[in-house]
């Protein structure tokens, strides 16, 4: 099932959670809504549920597969919802949990017993729990919990599956473990999906596509790929991973870093470049390059992470390859240079396509 919005907006009282956001989820794709607290996102999920009215507006529409469904209530749009603390019924089983949706159905809709019993343990077989069907909640993991919040979902067979930062109350290790999983299942499953999150690592390695959101406003909607390495605002390479910026001053048509931001020139600019796209030079070769000395070391983990400090006492991240170190290593207090590879400048709010020097 396809989604489309258009033009809806959402207020809190004087707060504005949704500022005309337009968007089109296709049919069939996992799209991650991602941004800090209070960008909007999980207002926009509940939209789409029919938890939440968007404000009058003539231009509003919200369609699922091209039909209207703003005023139609959340039983009655086949969604699937999963919350991010499970919700689950304590005093019910693993098997009842799941049960239940089906269950509550009208007696016109609802399964017979037989085929509530054969739609609950093929979806517990789905979520790898169907040894564990008459276990109570409170005798389960975390994350075998929040797959059974995830079959009991998909009972109802929805043609939208809505999850609200499904992973966040897990610790880290589980949370990489489900996101895998729970890519794979769609692959499986191929439901129109969308889940919100403010995980910038998650968001990239689920979803098919990446909606970045930003007080209220979505800011880019891209593949991981895409917003990650052709960002199409200062926003969204700052919130996506880890950034070095440095500050300047646009003079004569050159942007300059040589000096402090205070230093009298016609417009602020900032350099931004990512950790692993700068690299350590004993000597530039005539490169833009950054004088600066080796604060620290970190040679535990997949890459090693290289903490200097420039002139202005600024801290510069550099990652680095363990090849790539172990050809040249460095040691705290040397003086080196850093040669970045890729950056992004900008002027004032505008990208910035001149020359500049660091």
């Amino acid at each position: 099932m396809s989604i489309e919005i258009t033009n809806v907006s959402k207020s809190f009282g004087a707060f504005r959670a949704l500022d005309h956001v337009s968007i089109t989820f296709p049919d069939g794709e996992l799209t991650a809504l991602l941004g800090p607290s209070g960008s909007g996102k999980t207002t926009l999920l509940r939209l789409v549920a029919g938890l939440e009215a968007p404000d009058p507006d003539p231009g509003c529409r919200i369609l699922f597969d091209g039909q209207e469904v703003a005023n139609t209530p959340v039983g009655r749009r086949q969604v699937g919802f999963v919350f991010q603390h499970y919700a689950l019924f304590r005093h019910l089983t693993v098997f009842e949990n799941v049960a239940f949706g089906l269950r509550v159905k009208k007696r016109a809709e609802r399964p017979s017993r037989h085929e509530i019993a054969d739609r609950v343990h093929e979806l517990l077989r789905l979520v790898q729990l169907d040894t564990m069907a008459q276990r109570l909640p409170s005798q389960l993991s975390g994350g075998q919990r929040q797959r059974v919040a995830l079959a009991r979902a998909l009972a109802i067979q929805p043609q939208v599956l809505l999850l609200d930062e499904p992973f966040g109350a897990l610790d880290a290790k589980v949370r990489a473990e489900l996101r895998r999983w729970l890519r794979d299942l769609h692959n499986r499953l191929h439901i129109t999906s969308i889940f919100v999150t403010h995980d910038q690592e998650e968001a990239l390695e689920v979803a098919d596509r990446v909606v970045v959101m930003n007080q209220g406003r979505i800011e880019q909607v891209g593949t991981p790929d895409t917003v990650f390495h052709r960002p199409a605002s200062e926003f969204v390479m700052q919130f996506l991973g880890d950034v070095n910026v440095f500050h300047g001053r646009i003079e004569a048509g050159l942007a300059n870093f040589t000096a402090t931001p205070d230093n009298g020139g016609e417009t602020e600019a900032r350099l931004l470049v990512r950790p692993h796209e700068l690299t350590i030079r004993r000597n530039p070769a005539g490169e833009p390059a950054l004088a600066a000395k080796v604060h620290r070391v970190l040679t535990a983990g997949p890459v090693v992470k290289v903490d200097l400090i420039d002139r202005f006492q600024r801290i510069v991240q550099v990652h680095l390859s363990h090849e790539v170190y172990d050809q040249d290593p460095v040691a705290p207090a040397e003086n080196v240079f850093v040669v970045p590879r890729q950056t992004q400048v900008y002027a004032g709010k505008d990208p910035w396509e001149g020359n500049f020097v660091i």
